[in-house]
């Protein structure tokens, strides 16, 4: 998986305020897209978009690319 979270995303939350309790009673977002995250797999651009809102952060806060082996540079 070439992109990841460079952060724990629920732990950051928490710290920002947003429980996943509070989370899924303000349904700012379900419990699949919190499962994605907590098992380390990307969501979608708009939750992604949401998580950056919460957080005033830019995704490349959030997340970054790896390049993996075997992966040919282009150019």
């Amino acid at each position: 998986m070439p992109m990841c979270y460079k952060v724990d995303v629920i732990a950051v939350l928490k710290e920002a305020g947003y429980n996943t309790n509070r989370i899924r009673k303000e349904k700012i977002m379900g419990e699949a897209m919190l499962q994605k995250i907590r098992s380390g797999q990307m969501v979608s651009w708009a939750t992604l978009e949401t998580i950056c809102s919460l957080l005033e952060c830019q995704p490349g806060d959030l997340i970054e690319f790896v390049k993996e082996d075997g992966v040919q540079e282009r150019g």
